[in-house]
């Protein structure tokens, strides 16, 4: 069995910080790309920010200058340090990770999901 469990979300006026962090754990073999999604209420889940297991990150638009993704690869954890937020960004913010497992001597990578933390900021 794999997890990730997303912490770090809450309430915040405009202009606030969260930093909101996912933690993988269970049977893993690698992580490769980790990554962070939301969805607003009537929305579709998009992404904001993933991360290679190198480090390289990657955003959307919207959150470039305002977020910073990083990770820990020796705790299989993914973090998402949230600047200058603004009513736009409030959402249920969800982990992803492609994680591999060993099954019958070989690695197979799937993606995971988190249950999601929510995260709201008001004007």
């Amino acid at each position: 069995q794999v997890q990730l469990v997303e912490s770090g979300g809450g309430w915040v006026q405009r202009g606030g910080s969260l930093r909101l962090s996912c933690a993988a754990s269970g049977s893993i073999f690698g992580i490769g790309s980790m990554g962070w999604y939301r969805q607003a209420p009537g929305k579709q889940r998009e992404l904001v920010a993933t991360i290679t297991s190198g480090g390289d990150p990657n955003y959307v638009a919207s959150v470039k200058g305002r977020f910073t993704i990083s990770r820990e690869n020796a705790n299989d954890t993914v973090y998402l340090q949230m600047d200058s937020l603004a009513p736009e960004d409030t959402g249920l913010y969800y982990c992803n990770a492609y994680i591999g497992r060993l099954v019958g001597g070989s690695a197979y990578y799937a993606p995971y999901w988190g249950h999601g933390t929510q995260v709201t900021v008001s004007s």
